[in-house]
């Protein structure tokens, strides 16, 4: 199993940067991918990017693109969102989860941050 903890959220205002962690433990090396989700009040959830933990692969969500960029530090066993220009309509909370290698769904969530943007 992978254990994965994010910290980092906040308030800030419309243009701000902030940056989130995901710390992950555990069965690290079955670990195919981590991604990052999010959920606005009164929505669904959100898949907002992800990365390939070997290969460092990622993918974003339109309205991410190019504000947003994730990575990771395998060292630390973290993966980062760096969250540039916020807007709004970005506040949510934010969830990292893990991807085992052969699954095809997230299975491994974390608690989230609450990343609150105002206007």
């Amino acid at each position: 199993q992978v254990q994965v903890t994010e910290s980092g959220g906040g308030l800030v205002q419309a243009g701000d940067s902030l940056r989130l962690s995901c710390a992950a433990s555990g069965r690290i090396s079955s670990m195919y991918g981590i991604g990052w989700f999010r959920q606005a009040p009164g929505k669904e959830r959100e898949l907002v990017a992800t990365i390939n933990w070997t290969a460092g692969d990622t993918w974003y969500t339109e309205s991410a693109r190019g504000r947003f960029t994730i990575s990771r530090d395998n060292p630390k066993n973290t993966v980062y969102l760096q969250m540039n220009s916020l807007k709004p309509e970005d506040t949510a909370v934010y969830y990292c989860a893990a991807r085992a290698w052969g699954r095809g769904t997230y299975d491994y969530w974390g608690q989230g941050t609450q990343v609150t943007v105002s206007s």
